[in-house]
């Protein structure tokens, strides 16, 4: 289970990678033609890994996802770049690192390039022809450097030191993009996207370009890659894997569940990091008759469903353990404390966790986490969210600049972090630099509006609501995103204005 739009594995990361037989890249134009090319600097090459390929159309489905197995190759040295904002009334900017010897050589990308943490976008041009040799589409990619990759050359590092997948959140803060030397990344995720192409069963010819204005940043050579694209019409119902995340990866193997309850005394150590819990602004808010998505349990009534994140600015991971004694329904949670070398030196009680079992969660929620309220004009309240317990996953990353932040946390989805229901522990962990998202569609997203008159609200989202967590401030733990609700009763509207630059409704 995923608390995000399920998306489906085209294409097998295993297989794609092991695709990559190819040659080292050549020695191509560096950056800044005529300038001194500092020691390290990536050399960079579009390449198709096989010469075709052949994509299921499913039956019920708008069309296909391309993912053409074409791939950005990588030598000379790791691509690696910083994107950050200063806050949501800034611009994202991003600046390509290169590691030159001894020193680091920073370059910034120029302004206005990179709009959010999801990718450079429109680095590929993608057009198609049938087998007339008419052109029947013509489209654009964003690229994301963290997308799957694999190794071209046995003595490349033997693993990726660089996060998997970037940010789709509207507000990321932070994010870290790489591919190591001696690598290759996909240009295409391999998940289903959001803009299908309408190509009926049948034989193509797609050419795959990088767009001038990247070859000229990364100097790259101009090359065409030529793919055969064979679309088969498949009648049964879309395949994959519905539960895999964007970026999904459970690398990381510490922080196990304690075997054991806590004993001694329980400590909260003054002197040790702890957690920052901070509360984003509400997004993808919109108007459901609760029968959508499980957002309500009345459907023909109005609500106003949203998406909230809490996350976690560090320095020290967010470790909670629920306990269950014999015939429990309900387990004794309490948060765990570590130094600055990881080792545990304190825990405290901290509430309880229990088992949610609507469908859509089916998994222990540690209570307390977060809150939502929907607030007046005036920021009073006059709804309140009854779901204040969640289920702690690395949903999202939303600032891997910071300190300490996990670029390859464990618990990524729920069947991972939640636990099964005859589960007699469980350990639930968010980590630094990352983020717990619930979505919309999730049970408890929504407010009743259906007797609100039109007018101006806020919806307000609290991070450790009782302070019940220790965590290094409190400073930053809500946040309110303004709506303005419309229409008439079974037709209500909403409109959400931008939240500084951001415009994600």
């Amino acid at each position: 289970m995923t608390r995000h739009h399920p998306t489906v594995l085209r294409r097998s990361a295993i297989i794609a990678a092991a695709a990559l037989t190819v040659g080292a890249a050549g020695t191509l134009a560096a950056p800044g033609a005529g300038a001194a090319t500092p020691t390290g600097t990536p050399k960079l090459q579009l390449i198709a890994a096989s010469p075709s390929v052949t994509v299921n159309r499913y039956e019920g489905e708008p069309g296909i996802y391309l993912d053409l197995g074409t791939y950005i190759t990588v030598d000379g040295g790791p691509l690696e770049m910083r994107v950050t904002r200063k806050s949501y009334n800034d611009p994202v900017v991003a600046t390509q690192v290169i590691h030159s010897g001894s020193r680091t050589v920073t370059k910034t990308l120029p302004t206005g390039l990179v709009k959010d943490f999801s990718g450079l976008p429109d680095f590929l041009k993608v057009s198609i022809s049938d087998a007339s040799g008419a052109k029947v589409a013509d489209t654009t990619q964003s690229f994301c450097p963290n997308s799957r990759a694999g190794r071209i050359r046995p003595d490349a590092p033997a693993t990726s030191k660089y996060p998997d997948g970037c940010s789709e959140n509207p507000f990321a803060l932070g994010g870290v993009w790489g591919v190591e030397k001696g690598w290759a990344a996909a240009t295409s995720p391999g998940f289903r996207g959001n803009n299908p192409i309408d190509l009926p069963a049948g034989v193509y010819t797609a050419k795959v370009s990088v767009a001038k204005k990247y070859r000229d940043l990364f100097g790259m050579a101009d090359r065409t890659q030529t793919v055969k694209v064979t679309v088969r019409q498949n009648s049964g119902g879309g395949q994959g894997l519905a539960g895999v995340k964007h970026g999904q990866k459970n690398a990381s193997k510490t922080l196990k569940p304690a075997a054991t309850r806590p004993a001694g005394r329980a400590t909260v150590p003054a002197d040790v990091p702890k957690p920052d819990l901070r509360a984003l602004p509400a997004y993808g808010i919109a108007i459901t008759d609760g029968g959508e998505g499980g957002a309500g349990v009345a459907p023909g009534k109005d609500y106003l469903a949203f998406s909230a994140t809490v996350w976690n600015g560090g320095p020290s991971p967010l470790v909670v353990d629920g306990f269950r004694k014999p015939g429990a329904e309900k387990m004794d949670a309490y948060q765990y404390f570590y130094d600055a070398k990881g080792k545990q030196v304190g825990y405290t009680p901290t509430g309880t966790m229990e088992w949610d079992p609507r469908e859509g969660h089916q998994h222990w929620h540690f209570s307390d986490f977060a809150s939502y309220r929907l607030l007046g004009a005036d920021k009073r309240e006059i709804v309140r969210s009854g779901k204040e317990a969640f289920c702690l996953a690395n949903t999202d990353a939303i600032d891997y600049t910071v300190k300490n932040a996990n670029w390859h946390p464990y618990n990524t989805d729920l069947a991972t972090a939640c636990g099964e229901e005859t589960a007699v522990s469980v350990r639930e962990v968010l980590d630094v630099g990352n983020g717990d998202t619930y979505s919309q569609f999730r049970p408890g997203q929504s407010f009743d509006v259906s007797d609100l008159p039109n007018g101006t609200y806020y919806i307000q989202v609290i991070a450790n609501p009782d302070n019940r967590l220790k965590e290094q401030s409190t400073a930053n733990n809500v946040t309110y995103r303004k709506v303005i609700l419309g229409g008439t009763p079974g037709a209500r509207t909403v409109t959400v204005p931008k939240y500084g630059l951001i415009d994600a409704p």
